[in-house]
C-alpha cells in the first residue's frame, strides 16, 4: 500500500473530496504525533483514504456506519475480495454489453430489486451496491421508509463502475482497519494512545427539498445532531481531539445560530464548498459549510 494513492470507490452525497484541502488544513498541527484515527460516519471514505495515504504515523484505523449495506461493502472488499470482484465484473460486463438504453434500464431495475431483497452472500450485495451506485441517477444513495434503495436509473451508456488497481489497494489498506456496523457512540471504546476523531454526520438539511439525509430509514434529526454534540463534548472532556463537518444554516438565514450555539465552546470555521450533487445543474454553486474542532 505504500505510495498507493487510494481514493473513494463510491460516489456519495456529501462526499468530502471537494472539501479535502480544507479538511487536511484543519487537522491538528501535531497530527503526525497521532496514532489512532476514528471515523464514525464513513460514507465514501474520502477522508479515511486521504489520511491513510498521507500520514504513515497512524497505526490504528476504526470506521463505523449505521448503513448496514455500506458497511457490508467495506467488509466484503476487506475479507472476500476475490468473490466480490468476480461478481462486480459480471455486472459491469453485462451492463456494458446491452446495446439499447431501455435494456440497460431494465437490467438496472432488476438488480435494484435483487439488492433490496434478502441476499445470503455478502459479496454479492457489495457488488450490487457499487454497480447501482455507478449506474443510478447522480450517484445518490437514498432509501424509502422500508429501507429500500429507490434511486432511478442514471442513463449511463458504458460506466466504468470500478478501477481494479484502486480496489486492490483498498483491499490491502482495509486489512488494518476495524470496520463496525454500529452507532458512532460505540467507537469510544477504541480510543487508545493519541486518538483523533473525524465526524461527517448526515448534514442538517438547508431546506426540505435539499435533504440528502436519507442514507438510512432512520432520520438524523435535530435530536440526533444534539446527541452528537454531547458526544463531542464528552470526548473533549477526555482530551480527545476531533473535527466535525456540517451544513451552515446561515446560507439560508444569516441569523440562524443553530450550530453556533450547539458548539459555542469550540472553534467554528466556515469554508467554501461546491455542491457536487444536485438535480439541477444550474443549482450547483458555492456555499459555505462548517468545520468545527476542539483544538
Amino acid at each position: 500500500m505504500e505510495n498507493s494513492n487510494i481514493k473513494p470507490f463510491l460516489k456519495w452525497a456529501g462526499g468530502k473530496s471537494q472539501l479535502m484541502e480544507s479538511l487536511i488544513g484543519n487537522l491538528p498541527p501535531d497530527f503526525e504525533n497521532f496514532d489512532t484515527y476514528i471515523e464514525p460516519f464513513i460514507g465514501s471514505g474520502a477522508m479515511l483514504f486521504k489520511v491513510g495515504n498521507q500520514f504513515k504515523n497512524i497505526k490504528k484505523f476504526v470506521i463505523a456506519d449505521k448503513n448496514e449495506k455500506l458497511v457490508n461493502t467495506y467488509l466484503s472488499i476487506k475479507n472476500d475480495f476475490k468473490n466480490f470482484l468476480n461478481e462486480l465484473e459480471k455486472l459491469k460486463s453485462i451492463h456494458n454489453s446491452i446495446e439499447d438504453m431501455e435494456g440497460k434500464r431494465n437490467f438496472f431495475l432488476e438488480n435494484r430489486s435483487i439488492f433490496n431483497s434478502e441476499i445470503d452472500e455478502g459479496y454479492k450485495q457489495a457488488a450490487l451496491f457499487i454497480y447501482l451506485n455507478k449506474t443510478c441517477f447522480n450517484g445518490l444513495y437514498r432509501v424509502n421508509k422500508k429501507n429500500g434503495f429507490n434511486v432511478p436509473f442514471g442513463k449511463h451508456k458504458t460506466p466504468g463502475i470500478y478501477d481494479i488497481e484502486n480496489l486492490k489497494n483498498i483491499h490491502k489498506f482495509l486489512k488494518k482497519v476495524i470496520i463496525l456496523h454500529d452507532d458512532y457512540s460505540k467507537t469510544e471504546k477504541y480510543i487508545s494512545g493519541n486518538t483523533f476523531f473525524y465526524f461527517d454526520p448526515p448534514y442538517k438539511p438547508l431546506s426540505k427539498t435539499a435533504s440528502f439525509n436519507s442514507y438510512n430509514f432512520e432520520e438524523f434529526s435535530d435530536a440526533e445532531q444534539e446527541r452528537l454534540s454531547e458526544f463531542c463534548k464528552k470526548l473533549n472532556d477526555k482530551n480527545v481531539s476531533w473535527l466535525l463537518s456540517n451544513s451552515d444554516m446561515k446560507n439560508i438565514d444569516i441569523e440562524n445560530q443553530y450550530f453556533d450555539n450547539l458548539y459555542k465552546d469550540f472553534n467554528i470555521e466556515r469554508v467554501l464548498a461546491k455542491r457536487s450533487i444536485n438535480s439541477k445543474g444550474t443549482a450547483r454553486g458555492s456555499i459555505t459549510e462548517l468545520l468545527i474542532k476542539n483544538y
